[in-house]
Order: C-alpha cells, then sequence, then structure tokens
C-alpha cells in the first residue's frame, strides 16, 4: 500500500491504492480487446514515477488520471489510454449532471410554479400538483441520462448551449412525437386499450366518447399530439347508426300508440326489412328517404291496419321524431367530446392529451350534422363558458365544397369563421394551395392535408410515394436551429451565417438520425396502441415481437427554426416585413434549409423535412 493519500474530486481524502490503479487501467485495456497484467502493473508503476516527480504529497485524482494515460501512451498502448480517457469523460459528465439533477429536483420539489421557469417548462402541466411534480422529476431525470449516454458530445454541447433545440428530449430513449388516428379504421370492429377490449361503437354517443377514449389511449404511447384528419367522416357513421336506431324506435312507438297496442317491434321490424330490401340501403337522414318512407309506409298498409293517408302521416312523424332526437344526440355527443379532452388525463394523471381534430369537407348530411355540433360546441365553451383548450380545431377550406356561397358546405364555413371570432377556434387550412392541391384527389378524404394544432403537416412520402396521404402518420422527432444565434455571431458576415448554418443543419440532421436508430429498434410491444392496434401506417402487418424500423419510414423528421425576423436584422439591418428585398433574403434563408432536407431526404430515403 502506498502512504500518499488521494484527493477526490468532492475535497475528501482516501489512502492511495496500487491495486486500483492496476485494475483502471487493465479494464482500459480489456475494453480494447486484450487484458495484460504485467503491462497494467508497469504501467501503474510508471504514473507512480510520473507523480512523485510532482508532489511528495497528496495528489489529487486528476494528477493520477493524467499520469497513467501518459504512462499507456509512452508504452504504446495508445487505444487503451483513449478509451480510459473517453470512461472518465463519461463519469465526469454523470457527476456533472448527477449535480445538475438534485438541484432540478430541488427546485422541483420546493418552488412554486409561478416563480419557476422549471415548473412552467409544459404549459399543459399544473406544475404544483403532487402528480406534476413527479411527472417533471421523471423528466428531469431522463434528460440527465439522455444527455450523458445517448448524445454525442458535439450533439450535448450543442443543446445545452442553446446552438439547437432537441425537443421534447426527456423522451428521446423511449418514443415518437405524433400521429394522425384515422378512426374510421380504428373503430371497425373494435379496439382494446390494453386494458379491455371495445366494441364497435353503435351510436353518435359512443363514436365521441371512444374518439376521446383513443385520443388518450395514443396520447400514452407518444409524447406529442394525437390529431384526427377525418372527425366529420369518422363521426358521421355514428350519426347515420344513430339516426336508423331512432327511426326504427321512433316507428315502433309510433305504432304502438296508432294502434292502440303494448308491443308492435315485429311490424316496425318488417317494414325496416322490406324497405330496406327494396331500396338497397337502410335508413338515412335524406340519402333515398322518400323511397324509403314510401315502401315503409306501403307495408303498414298492406298490414291491413290502417290506411294509406294513416300510414304516410305516421312515417312523416317517426321521420320527424328521430331526425329531432338525432340532432339532439349529436349536439350532446359533440359537447362531450370537448368536455372529455378537457377533463380526462394521460401520462400519469398529471396533463390533458394534446388534441387536434380536422373536419369541414364531409358534405353528408350526416357529416355536416357533425360539424355544425362540434363548431356550436366549440361556441358554447365549457361548463362556464371559458374557451376550450383542445381539441384544436382545423377547419380545412375547398372550393366547391364550402369556400362560395353555392358550395354546399358554406353554411358551415360562415359558422366556422363566426365561431373563430369568438374563440380563436377553428384554424383554417386551405386545400387549394398549391403545396396542398397536389395531392388532393376528389372523393379520397384520405389525400385532404391535415394538420395539428402544433401546425405538425405530414404529406409527402419519399419512402412510399404511392401513399401520400395524412391518415396514419405523423413526425418522430425535430430538432430546432438558433437562427439569431448565427447571425449575432457572424458580425454582419454573410458568408459566415451560411457556412455555420450549413454546420448546423448537417449537425441537426445526424442528430434526427441517431435518435431515429433508437426508435426504429424498438418493437411493437413497445407501443401497444400505436402499433399493436394498427393507428400506425402499416403496423397492422407487424407481429408484437416485430422491430418498428420499416413502418416509421412513413414518418417525417424534422429541422426547425426560430426566430428569421431577428435574424434578418442582426445580418441586414431589417426584417422581411419590412422591405421586398429582406422578403427575397428570408425566403432565401428558409429556402437553403429546405434544400438541404431535400438532398437528405434523397440520401437516406427518410422524410427529412
Amino acid at each position: 500500500m502506498e502512504k500518499n493519500e488521494l484527493v477526490k474530486r468532492d475535497g475528501t481524502r482516501q489512502r492511495f491504492r496500487r491495486s486500483k490503479a492496476e485494475a483502471s487501467v487493465a479494464a482500459a485495456m480489456k475494453g480494447v480487446g486484450g487484458a495484460d497484467l504485467q503491462q497494467a502493473q508497469r504501467a501503474a508503476e510508471q504514473a507512480l514515477l510520473h507523480l512523485r516527480g510532482q508532489s511528495k504529497g497528496a495528489w489529487y485524482t486528476w494528477q493520477l488520471h493524467n499520469a497513467l494515460v501518459q504512462a499507456m501512451q509512452e508504452m504504446g498502448l495508445t487505444s487503451a489510454a483513449h478509451a480510459y480517457e473517453q470512461f472518465a469523460q463519461r463519469r465526469a459528465q454523470a457527476r456533472e449532471r448527477h449535480s445538475a439533477l438534485l438541484c432540478a429536483i430541488d427546485e422541483i420539489t420546493r418552488a412554486d410554479a409561478r416563480s419557476s421557469d422549471l415548473k412552467r417548462d409544459n404549459a399543459n402541466i399544473d406544475g404544483n400538483t403532487a402528480m406534476g411534480c413527479m411527472l417533471q422529476i421523471g423528466t428531469a431525470g431522463a434528460k440527465a441520462y439522455n444527455e450523458a449516454f445517448l448524445l454525442s458530445p458535439a450533439h450535448a454541447h450543442a443543446h445545452r448551449t442553446g446552438d439547437i433545440h432537441i425537443h421534447d428530449f426527456d423522451f428521446y430513449a423511449l418514443t415518437t412525437t405524433c400521429c394522425q388516428i384515422d378512426l374510421l379504421r380504428l373503430f371497425q370492429g373494435g379496439f382494446s386499450t390494453g386494458h379491455g377490449y371495445l366494441r364497435e361503437p353503435q351510436s353518435i354517443g359512443s363514436y365521441a366518447a371512444l374518439a376521446a377514449i383513443a385520443i388518450q389511449a395514443n396520447q400514452n404511447d407518444q409524447h406529442g399530439g394525437q390529431g384526427v384528419p377525418n372527425f366529420d367522416y369518422a363521426m358521421a357513421q355514428g350519426v347515420a347508426k344513430t339516426f336508423a336506431r331512432s327511426y326504427a324506435d321512433s316507428l315502433r312507438q309510433a305504432l304502438e300508440d296508432t294502434l292502440d297496442t303494448d308491443d308492435e317491434q315485429a311490424l316496425a321490424q318488417k317494414a325496416l326489412a322490406e324497405a330496406e330490401r327494396s331500396v338497397g340501403a337502410p335508413v338515412r337522414l335524406e340519402e333515398k328517404a322518400a323511397q324509403f318512407d314510401a315502401c315503409a309506409a306501403s307495408v303498414l298498409v298492406h298490414s291491413g291496419r290502417m290506411s294509406q293517408a294513416q300510414a304516410d302521416r305516421l312515417i312523416e312523424r317517426v321521420r320527424a321524431r328521430a331526425v329531432r332526437r338525432t340532432v339532439r344526440d349529436t349536439q350532446q355527443a359533440m359537447e362531450g367530446f370537448v368536455h372529455n379532452l378537457n377533463t380526462m388525463h394521460s401520462r400519469a394523471g398529471a396533463q390533458t392529451p394534446f388534441s387536434s381534430i380536422n373536419y369541414g369537407t364531409d358534405t353528408s348530411p350526416e357529416g355536416r350534422m357533425v360539424i355544425r355540433s362540434i363548431l356550436l360546441a366549440e361556441d358554447a365553451g365549457l361548463g362556464h363558458g371559458e374557451t376550450p383548450i383542445f381539441p384544436i380545431h382545423i377547419f380545412k377550406v375547398k372550393e366547391g365544397v364550402n369556400y362560395h356561397p353555392q358550395d354546399p358546405n358554406y353554411d358551415l364555413f360562415r359558422l366556422s369563421c363566426r365561431v373563430s371570432a369568438k374563440r380563436l377556434f377553428p384554424n383554417y387550412l386551405f386545400l387549394d394551395s398549391p403545396f396542398n392541391l397536389q395531392y388532393y384527389r376528389a372523393g379520397k378524404p384520405e389525400t385532404e392535408v391535415a394538420t395539428m394544432g402544433c401546425r405538425t403537416r405530414v404529406m409527402g412520402n419519399a419512402h412510399d410515394p404511392d401513399r401520400e396521404i395524412a391518415y396514419s402518420r405523423g413526425n418522430l422527432s425535430f430538432t430546432s436551429i438558433n437562427l439569431p444565434r448565427i447571425a449575432l455571431e457572424s458580425n454582419g458576415s454573410e458568408a459566415a451565417f451560411y457556412s455555420r448554418l450549413d454546420e448546423l443543419l448537417a449537425l441537426s440532421a445526424q442528430q434526427l438520425l441517431d435518435r431515429f436508430e433508437i426508435q426504429a429498434a424498438k418493437q411493437v410491444y413497445h407501443y401497444p396502441f400505436l402499433m399493436g392496434q394498427g393507428v400506425w401506417l402499416d403496423a397492422d402487418r407487424l407481429a408484437p415481437n416485430d422491430e418498428v424500423r420499416q413502418v416509421l419510414r412513413h414518418g417525417t423528421l424534422s429541422i426547425g427554426f426560430i426566430g428569421l425576423a431577428e435574424t434578418l436584422t442582426a445580418l441586414y439591418g431589417a426584417h422581411h416585413g419590412e422591405s421586398d428585398e429582406m422578403q427575397k433574403q428570408g425566403l432565401r434563408i428558409v429556402s437553403h434549409m429546405r434544400a438541404f432536407c431535400d438532398r437528405q431526404t434523397a440520401q437516406t430515403g427518410l422524410n427529412i423535412t
């Protein structure tokens, strides 16, 4: 045993033990393919000679580290020396993060959210509640782990110093960002949330309730938003089922009242079955309504229990009553949907699902009823009249559908404008914009561009150009570049700005690809709802233990930016709102970034945007 003391980084002292130094060198050698105890002993002895030449008293751990590295290099053990340095660097990072982590946890535990930026990091979490604090403590721990073990030193430094921002960094190793849920496909035959199987809904009330449950369930598999690209088309099926049931119930009740009997179920069912067979479709709000009603009335007349006039009046009342009930039920269902999404929790009970719905283009009577009802529910607000935070509404505008006075849904577009003026929702998406219209195919709602409240727009598909659709796709992850900092550091030099921008674009792209490798290595069972229930495109082709790599290629990896106006001001003295020339310079910067992403897409086959 050496008599010298070793001063550790926290200031404590302990006896120096040569055996521990020898063991650390042997471990470094083993890590690069070989361990020779005698060489390790010679390296430790050589390090001691260096240390004795430096100090006769106590030695510091950093002195020991440097002496061991120098000894290994002098002995030609270059790879082992490099491995030893890397190990020491990881330990130093872990110590640094451990200290920062404990400080973060202390702030989360003790501080009031109103005075703590850390506790207000996510506006969708109440940082003062027990579950909110626990969620944020987990977030702090995950971020510390991810930076210490998963990021390269260059990526960690860029994120820590603010050159880039890796969004939702706490979920870096766990999941993807968001998805546009195809409710039509999900509801067909029912689905499981992992805690029980839910049958296919049979009424608009059930459709709306299960839509909220689906959003909540998928939110537990992802860290970002949950969108519905076809809300009106999906809910229209629930309206149709509700109307058919209301019509049948009203017919039975009307027959019992008119004929003064207790049970006319058999006659009502016969009338419905004959009418459905005759017109080739079940009873609907408007489609073949006159033909269906005439057939049903004919069955009643042929029963010999009422005249043609009586049967016609009875069927007329039945339809009117069924319509009123359906309107009422649809309105209640939409109000319930809005209330559910502002009260139900996901993620450890501390956060409401970040949800968005797209609608406006279904011109069927059922779809129109859904659109009107969801707009009126948004207009009414919550229990005390407050504006609902969720879902975020996106109204899709299309010429020939709802844009001109002669269009079938123009009245709903006008209603949406009235509601938006009051509630700031819905937002608007113009399907006739060139960058949206290129995907549009009349009669195919899946080709209608849909967005989320965070503005995520997933449409082009380099992985599978035959399926450039909004349904069942989303963003995998995204990283933003701090443009104003680049501009400020460039000191007015345009060449320096673009040179540094190219460096950060390349760094961000590599970081996104590194993150994709982590995501792609997951199995289906890691995403029991998103993948297990086939919510994500092509996930239904996978077995529980399959990797999700191929299906994730339908998603996008995104490079974002902040502060374009500030960037232009720092570079040129004015921003894009102040002159046509600055508008061109702003477009040049964004186009430069877009061209880089297009090249990356061509090289990787991934949707890098």
